[in-house]
């Protein structure tokens, strides 16, 4: 056989294969396009929410415990708005997710701000005042009555429920407490928390469907 034409017909037929191989592909490119298409949006999608939204936009957080009952139940889901107080404040009646400010306590936390800097938060027989003035708070669980055992009539309530302060929220802090104030860890306890340790506002609650919407 003739040297060139066997090197050739090699060199052909591995070009048919290579050509016949990419038009293979190209064939199921195009029968399969809008899965390709949807696979890719989704890649772009998950991209674009956990390189972009979430650190800097906004971020899903389950509610870890009663201490924001009934307006937050505990394993309730919501989103937090990261960009809430880039260029406003915090306001009283906000549900604010902020850092921790205790030592050795690494966690976020979700509660409502009661009291701005300069404010003088006071508790007085079970009502909440800010600057001497009682607070409108229906969001706010209603004191348990009775026990285990059925006996009627008040419990004792936990220390800072019924009395507590009065104290000075000084610049750059909030006062926050939880709605269910039986049984809240907050600023009564740990003491305002910095304006720094805040990462957004409570937005949206997602999870359970029966419950979403504005918290």
């Amino acid at each position: 056989m003739d040297r060139d034409n066997f090197y050739g017909r090699f060199s052909t037929g591995t070009k048919g294969r290579k050509e016949q191989g990419f038009g293979s592909a190209k064939v199921l490119y195009e029968r399969h396009k809008p899965v390709w298409d949807l696979l890719l949006m989704l890649v772009v999608a998950f991209n674009l929410v956990f390189g972009v939204v979430r650190p800097f936009v906004a971020e899903p957080m389950r509610v870890p415990s009663k201490s924001m009952a009934p307006t937050l139940q505990p394993k309730d889901r919501m989103l937090t708005n990261k960009l809430a107080y880039d260029l406003t404040n915090p306001d009283r009646g906000d549900l604010v997710v902020f850092r921790g400010v205790e030592k050795g306590k690494k966690e976020r936390l979700v509660k409502r701000v009661v009291g701005l800097p300069g404010d003088v938060v006071h508790v007085d027989h079970g009502v909440l005042k800010v600057n001497g003035d009682p607070q409108n708070e229906p969001y706010v669980a209603k004191k348990p009555r009775g026990d285990r055992e059925g006996r009627t009539g008040p419990r004792k309530a936990p220390p800072g429920v019924d009395s507590f302060g009065p104290m000075f929220v000084p610049e750059d802090h909030v006062f926050v407490m939880g709605d269910n104030r039986a049984n809240s860890h907050d600023s009564r306890y740990f003491g305002p928390v910095p304006t720094e340790n805040l990462i957004g506002e409570a937005s949206l609650r997602f999870w359970p469907l029966h419950r979403l919407g504005t918290p």
